[in-house]
């Protein structure tokens, strides 16, 4: 098991997506704490530890963590919109720290989309130049793309537009959006269909497998997945038998994950990758089981295929590891129609590993910002595709005030009625 454990360093953050799936909470982990939970993954044997947030840059302790982790053999990651990585001096200081792997959050190419999405006016910007200067260290440099409404017709674009201006960057994340959690909670008009999603992201699998780069993609089933189910991110966690450790900045505490399927229509039955697919994301209940169909191929050379790929990985410890290339037995979940049988998560130890601390400075507000461009900048003459009063949505996502600021965006997804949308 190549098991990375995270830590949500700070659960306040300096953008404000309007998707976000981890709202503000005046809790935070001091030193002492995540010595201790540092400690409990080395103990356990982890590979590695991601530092995440809300943004985890906004910890003053961060360097300081980084370093611990990093000098007690753990692979050090961290997962941040990259606004303070623009300042090369900070930058620079976690470098030194120690940090070895960053994962970069930008969800178009797209200036003013890519305002509406962060809330915040110029963070992509800001994300550019953090991409040059993490290009001047040896930290390898991830994308991470939250899929949504607004952004899901043009992956293949936003790829295309990473490759020529930023070639150093090898590989790629996109998330389909969590729904059950947070501001995509109120927000739910950020919710794509699955269908919506198909056409561009499989165009952008393909174009990053042309050129030797690699990816992985989180809540999108493997009927949606063509022949890139072994890029899947629960196939892969279910094939190698992963778990995984979340120290949450809320109520959900210590959380420990073995288990990674979900809903799975009367459909799935049938389908011959049954036993290797997450299935639908169902917490939320925003998708829907009648998009899934049974797909009848092979699922051996798909297993087989995340093995070899192990070989190249270097959170791959081939003496944990004996039968991989079996196929595992079918995945635990529940049917449309059936009992649910939730995935196991629970406590490390049955009781929370650390109690976060608490700052009664902060206010529980979603839209507190700590570190933003001042007011009066914003990228000039900015070109881009995109209503310029594109707006937060004042109804629900089914109703025809929605399709018409939907279609506004230049029809690009093919919609013709309000009907398409729901």
């Amino acid at each position: 098991m190549a098991n990375i454990g995270y830590i949500q360093m700070v659960r306040h953050c300096n953008q404000n997506c309007g998707f976000c799936s981890n709202p503000e909470t005046p809790f935070f982990h001091d030193l002492g704490q995540v010595h201790q939970i540092v400690d409990d993954f080395v103990a356990r044997d982890y590979f590695g530890v991601i530092m995440t947030g809300g943004e985890p840059t906004l910890s003053p302790i961060l360097p300081d963590a980084i370093r611990y982790a990093r000098e007690h053999g753990l692979h050090v990651r961290m997962i941040t919109n990259g606004q303070k990585l623009a300042d090369w001096d900070y930058c620079e200081s976690l470098w030194k720290a120690g940090l070895q792997h960053v994962h970069v959050s930008i969800h178009s190419y797209k200036h003013k989309l890519e305002d509406f999405l962060t809330g915040t006016p110029g963070s992509l910007a800001w994300a550019e130049k953090a991409l040059e200067n993490l290009g001047k260290t040896d930290i390898a440099v991830n994308i991470n793309t939250v899929i949504n409404r607004y952004n899901c017709d043009h992956l293949h674009e936003t790829i295309d537009w990473f490759i020529e201006k930023f070639p150093f960057i090898r590989h790629f994340v996109w998330n389909n959006l969590d729904p059950s959690i947070g501001r995509a909670t109120t927000n739910n008009y950020f919710t794509a269909r699955l269908g919506d999603i198909e056409v561009s992201l499989s165009q952008a699998m393909r174009r990053l497998h042309q050129t030797g780069r690699s990816f992985r993609v989180e809540r999108v089933p493997l009927c949606y997945m063509a022949e890139f189910a072994h890029c899947s991110t629960e196939t892969r966690k279910i094939v190698k038998s992963e778990e995984r450790i979340v120290h949450f900045l809320d109520n959900k505490g210590t959380v420990r994950q073995t288990e990674w399927g979900h809903l799975y229509a009367d459909v799935c039955a049938a389908c011959s990758l049954r036993a290797i697919c997450g299935g639908l994301f169902d917490r939320g209940d925003a998708y829907d089981p009648k998009e899934l169909s049974p797909v009848f191929v092979d699922a051996r050379p798909i297993v087989q295929r995340i093995v070899n790929d192990l070989q190249s990985d270097p959170a791959w410890r081939v003496a944990k590891f004996k039968n991989l290339a079996t196929l595992p037995a079918a995945h635990q979940g529940r049917s449309d129609q059936g009992e649910y049988r939730a995935g196991k998560v629970q406590a490390p130890s049955g009781d929370r590993l650390v109690e976060p601390a608490f700052d009664p400075r902060r206010r529980s507000d979603a839209t507190a910002k700590d570190w933003t461009p001042g007011e009066n900048w914003h990228p000039a003459d900015d070109e881009d595709e995109v209503d310029v009063g594109l707006a937060v949505p004042a109804e629900p996502v089914a109703t025809a005030k929605l399709a018409v600021s939907r279609l506004r965006l230049g029809g690009r997804l093919g919609l013709e009625t309000s009907a398409d949308l729901k």
